[in-house]
């Protein structure tokens, strides 16, 4: 062995063993060996053979040079004196993973390990458990039967080999046992696997494949990537059949696992074929049939018969040799087979160092001509330049030490590298190694790193000897990058993109967001286009469920690589990312994607933008379902109608609009009110056609809307388009702003007053505030200014968009108002909140000069118009409340305070002496009356119709107030309520008294305070007991309806004192009553009273007293006036009678049906709400019936 080739684990045998090799070789011939010519088999290579022939290819790993164990049976005992060639331990450990000896491998790995002299080939057989899932219960087969000397074992030897295994598992239990410890942590929860350290199938064993087989007598409990894998494939399967639902529950309870990649599963092998291909072909793989003979071993061959040697056919002979002939060409095949992977492995290098190499160059070009010619100066020779992964390193795996000259007392330092091209001559003196030259290139002039070399005159050889006894491990993928420093910026990034994929999946998934600036750094600088695709990959799957924090520190990155790379890249490099993800399961992982297209939009060509990135976007919000995804998606519609220049799309973003609008979320309703309608709004501002076609055209779908609804309006939609016009107010007044006449002479200079801090309403977000909008504050304010000024003075001449606003969008407003169902509060309401927020933001000038004058035209309020036809319709509309609850309540100053009562008064005395119905009067007493603010002007409204002169009138104002005592405190009631109802209950008409029944009664139903119920029921009493109204069927009628509205939730005492017996009394009355259309219209009263209070709890003494009684005078009457109500009338008498006459069973029975009820009840409910679960929260059917755990 040459000096150079020192190996210092290479130790000679001792003599002795050398002898007993030698023996056993010449015992161990066979007669057949000797007849071949002392041939050992078809795989042993004669002994004259070249050494390189000699080494074989392992099929663990191709690419180590192993020596197969006939190889070595003829290294060992090759003829006569030559010298002898020692066996590799690697070669030994090649030969026993290949042939399955897996427990003496592990010995031998233990012993090594024990001695400090690890095999990296069984470090990394044993740290991958991919190699264990596919071991069987039964011992290994013979990998080559019938080769070498022996021949095939005989049954004594394979059972000895057998009992001797186990012996061996008994004795290295703590050995075995690793194998159930190893490092799982490797394999990431979301799929990143480390690629190199994948075992291929091309690299497992042929003989292994063919021997793993189930046995049926062996049930061997299931492993657990066993289970994963079947778990895969169940799931599979049940999704290829349209079994979803159930596929969703297995999902559900095997959450642990990704089922959408293969990768999850933890096998380093292909995903293999689908549940149905493997049952078909389960039975279709036959055994091989292979010829057997009988042999012996270790026999005299005396002792065997004459012609043993003789008796066999010359046929049989020729197919044994057919047959060995056979698995040879095999072997030779799958040899061939390995090295053209290599060699494509191999191509696939010199690419690489190929781009390497003219990155190199086109770095080195640009460096200034100074440096360049500087080192050329300092070279004798001129040399190739190196590869960059290569020459850029400080490789201290080579490190090798040369005499530079002939002074012994000048220190030199010397560097093996690799060059690709040509051979560089070193010069005599040091300065010119290949790294030192790089490194004068990149940091200009910066001297290579001194080494004091000893005074010695040791070999090289011997040097390199001695060194090797340091322990350092370079063999390995780690060691590798371990060995070698980055000596500039481009090989920092080339070492980082090695690493880093194997870096991420062993970090803490709390923790990986540390990760995102190596991994961004990395992906900007990395030349190769493969590598940082596969950095980005990383960078979108680095956390399974990202929460808002590491969200937003992914998106921060993504936008500092978009800032760095430019659109073309961001196009070609990120978009990919966000597209694979688009329809990914866990919607934290939509979510990212939603987000990151609008954090990208500023950066992608605007093509892109208007094209894909909205079509992407446009697909998840019609298509997701996670509220806060298509949330998200909104936002970033938003963003994207910030940078969008095309306007072909502008019927697309009013589309995006409505669907948004139309979204069942209410959170993704507000995102679309906050950022993309007045994004939306912007560009059409900018495209001119906000007041000609986006304004237009939800008016025209709320008139559409109102045709269609004359049988019932779809309130819904009505909000959804009136709502979308109330966001683009502050947008219509800006561009009423930015087009005035005043707009070129809007300067800062001077003292500018400020605005007001109610001069607009509360925007909902940022982007709907005039100021945002317009610029600034301070340029809004001297626009404010300049705007008022102008239509107080100068009057709105050439001023197009104004007029647009005042001839156009107001009157048509006004026309559809008219058309809005009265006694629809939520309609009454939404309209009147429109007008509302448009005269506050138009501005107080605008709203008395502009808008009130129209809404008088039509109203006509003047006293001659009192019994036009014309002008009562138009009050009995809704005009009359969104005038009242919109326009006039914008500004609260006493002149306005005033007006509002004024129209109040005239309206409700017009309605009143025109017998036209107080529809419209009740909607503004209900919409004023919800706020507090507005009670006391109401009362006084009220009071002007207490001391009317007309009874209409009054009768008007005795209806209002059962409509105000709802909302007004106890006080109000007490000192203003009370008082005129007492009044109007005096009043000479008898009309008036009896409207103020209704008054009363919700007085009783609301009020706590006894003197006041006192007052109240005193006043009842005097109607139910005076004689002058014994007679008035109307007052009989309205009080028996008012007690049935408001028994069942008044005082019990009340009810119980004032209200059972008075209806009883009536009932007994009303069976004398000689009018038959009296008398039925009192008992049907009765009966929807009775029907009322018949819920509430009745003591057993008024049960007898005072209901059963009442009830039967009831059913006397429907016995003769109405049938069907007499039958109902009897079974409530019959329930009444039987639990008076059985109190003691009934409470009994009673409290044990309250408490089933309240079972059902609450089992009830707990099954509505997971019902309800269902629809917000996305849970599978399944799930509600899932037994707990």
């Amino acid at each position: 062995m040459a000096a150079g080739n020192v190996n210092p684990f290479n130790v000679s045998d001792s003599e002795e063993e050398a002898e007993q090799r030698q023996d056993g070789a010449d015992t161990e011939r066979s007669p057949s060996d000797e007849a071949q010519g002392h041939s050992l088999g078809p795989f042993s290579p004669p002994a004259y053979s070249d050494p390189a022939v000699l080494l074989s290819s392992n099929r663990t790993s191709p690419s180590v040079d192993g020596i197969p164990a006939s190889a070595a049976a003829v290294a060992g005992i090759g003829g006569g004196g030559g010298a002898e060639t020692r066996v590799s331990l690697d070669a030994i450990a090649a030969q026993l993973l290949r042939d399955q000896y897996i427990l003496t491998a592990l010995e031998l790995h233990t012993e090594l390990l024990e001695a400090g002299r690890e095999l990296p080939r069984l470090r990394d057989y044993f740290s991958n458990p991919g190699n264990f899932e596919r071991q069987s219960g039964t011992p290994p087969a013979c990998k080559e039967q019938g080769v070498g000397p022996g021949g095939p074992l005989t049954a004594q030897v394979q059972d000895r080999k057998r009992r001797k295994k186990d012996a061996h598992m008994r004795d290295r239990a703590g050995s075995i046992s690793t194998l159930d410890s190893l490092d799982f942590a490797r394999y990431s929860d979301d799929g990143n696997r480390e690629t190199d350290e994948r075992v291929a199938e091309c690299e497992i064993p042929s003989q292994e494949r063919k021997n793993y087989k189930s046995s049926p007598e062996i049930q061997e409990p299931i492993r657990p990537l066993e289970k994963r894998a079947l778990n895969f494939l169940v799931n599979e399967y049940l999704l290829k059949n349209e079994y979803k639902l159930t596929s969703i529950t297995f999902s559900d309870e095997n959450d642990d696992q990704d089922f959408e990649l293969w990768d999850d599963v933890g096998l380093n092998i292909p995903k293999p074929p689908d549940l149905l291909q493997l049952y078909r072909n389960c039975g279709n793989s036959l055994p091989l049939h292979r010829d057997t003979v009988d042999v012996g071993v270790n026999v005299d061959p005396n002792d065997l018969p004459g012609d043993y040697f003789t008796q066999e056919p010359v046929q049989q002979t020729e197919a044994i040799q057919k047959q060995q002939q056979e698995e040879v060409v095999q072997e030779l095949e799958y040899q061939i087979s390995l090295l053209n992977s290599e060699k494509q492995s191999l191509a696939e290098q010199i690419k690489k160092l190929q781009s390497d190499i003219q990155a190199l160059q086109r770095n080195v070009a640009s460096e200034p001509a100074s440096a360049v010619k500087s080192a050329q100066s300092k070279e004798d020779t001129p040399c190739g330049k190196p590869p960059l992964d290569n020459g850029q390193y400080l490789d201290i795996r080579g490190v090798t030490e040369t005499d530079g000259s002939s002074d012994a007392n000048t220190t030199k330092t010397s560097t093996t590298t690799t060059t690709s091209t040509t051979d560089c001559t070193e010069s005599t003196t040091t300065g010119t190694q290949p790294h030192s030259k790089l490194k004068s290139q990149s940091q200009q002039g910066k001297t290579s790193v001194q080494f004091d070399q000893p005074n010695r005159k040791l070999s090289p050889a011997f040097h390199q000897a001695l060194l090797s006894f340091c322990r350092m491990s370079a063999d390995s993928r780690l060691g590798s990058e371990v060995s070698r420093i980055a000596d500039s910026e481009q090989s920092v990034m080339l070492m980082l993109g090695r690493c880093l994929p194997h870096i991420v999946p062993n970090v803490l998934l709390a923790k990986r967001e540390e990760l995102i600036p190596l991994i961004l750094c990395t992906a900007c600088l990395h030349p190769e286009p493969k590598e940082r695709d596969q950095l980005l990959h990383i960078l979108f799957n680095l956390i399974k469920r990202p929460d808002d924090e590491q969200r937003q520190m992914i998106l921060t990155g993504c936008v500092a690589f978009a800032r760095h790379v430019g659109p073309t890249r961001v196009e070609a490099e990120l978009l990919p990312q966000c597209w694979e993800q688009i329809n990914h399961k866990y919607p934290e992982r939509r979510l990212l994607v939603a987000e990151a297209c609008g954090a990208l939009a500023p950066y992608l060509p605007k093509e892109i933008r208007s094209s894909l990135v909205l079509s992407m976007l446009q697909q998840m919000l019609a298509e997701d379902k996670a509220d806060m995804v298509r949330e998200a998606v909104v936002k970033s519609l938003g963003i994207i109608m910030g940078y969008i220049d095309d306007p072909d799309k502008y019927s697309q973003g009013f589309e995006l609009m409505l669907l948004s609008l139309g979204d069942p979320s209410e959170r993704v309703v507000s995102a679309t009110h906050q950022v993309f309608i007045p994004a939306f709004a912007a560009w059409c501002t900018e495209l001119g056609n906000l007041q000609s076609q986006l304004i237009p055209s939800l008016l025209t779908r709320i008139e559409k809307l109102l045709k269609q609804g004359e049988y019932g309006l779809d309130e819904h939609k009505l909000h959804m388009y009136l709502s979308a016009l109330q966001s683009l107010i502050p947008s219509l007044f800006a561009v009423l702003l930015q087009n005035a006449p005043f707009t070129s002479r809007a300067k800062l200079q001077g003292d500018v007053p400020p605005i007001e801090v109610t001069r607009f309403p509360r925007p909902a977000s940022p982007l709907q505030d005039v100021a945002t909008i317009v610029g600034s504050r301070e340029q809004l304010a001297v626009l404010l200014q300049l705007y008022d000024h102008q239509l107080q003075h100068e009057g709105t001449t050439g001023w197009d968009s104004l007029l647009w606003v005042v001839n156009q969008f107001l009157p048509q407003l006004i026309e559809i108002v008219g058309r809005i169902n009265v006694t629809s509060s939520t309609c009454v309401h939404e309209f009147s909140r429109f007008f509302w927020r448009l005269c506050r933001t138009f501005g107080k000038i605008f709203t008395n000069t502009k808008v009130k004058p129209q809404f008088q035209e039509i109203l006509r309020l003047s006293e001659e118009n009192v019994d036009a036809s014309a002008g009562n319709g138009i009050l009995t509309k809704a005009t009359v409340p969104i005038y009242a609850t919109g326009v006039l309540t914008c500004y609260n100053q006493e002149e306005d305070r005033k007006l509002l009562v004024g129209f109040l008064e005239d309206v409700m005395t017009t309605l009143s002496l025109s017998h036209a119905p107080l529809d419209s009067l009740k909607a503004s007493f209900v919409e004023l009356g919800a706020n507090p603010a507005y009670h006391e002007l109401l009362l006084t409204v009220l009071w002007y119709g207490v001391v009317h002169t007309s009874a209409l009138v009054r009768c008007t104002a005795a209806r209002m107030f059962e409509l105000l005592v709802k909302g007004v405190n106890e006080t109000l009631v007490a000192q203003r309520v009370v008082p005129a109802l007492i009044t109007l209950s005096s009043d000479p008409e008898i009309s008036v008294r009896i409207s103020t029944i209704p008054a009363f009664g919700t007085i009783m139903e609301t009020v706590t305070q006894k003197e006041l119920l006192e007052r109240v029921k005193m006043q009842l009493a005097s109607f139910l007991e005076d004689p002058q109204y014994q007679d008035q069927h109307s007052l009989h009628m309205e009080i028996i309806k008012t007690f049935g509205r408001v028994g069942p939730n008044a005082e019990p005492r009340f009810r119980d004192e004032f209200v059972l017996p008075h209806l009883h009394k009536l009932a007994l009355c009303n069976n004398q009553q000689t009018v038959e259309s009296k008398r039925i219209d009192i008992a049907t009263q009765l009966f929807e009273a009775y029907s009322a209070l018949s819920c509430c709890f009745i003591s057993e003494e008024l049960m007898v007293n005072h209901f059963l009684p009442g009830l039967r005078c009831l059913r006397t009457d429907m016995e003769q006036l109405s049938p069907e109500h007499e039958v109902i009338l009897s079974s409530m008498i019959k329930e009444c009678e039987i639990k008076v006459e059985n109190k003691g069973i009934g409470e009994a029975q009673g409290s044990i049906s309250i408490a089933a009820s309240l079972v059902g009840e609450d089992a009830k409910t707990k099954f509505l709400s997971k019902m309800g679960q269902l629809t917000t929260s996305g849970a599978m059917l399944a799930n509600v019936f899932q037994r707990k755990k």
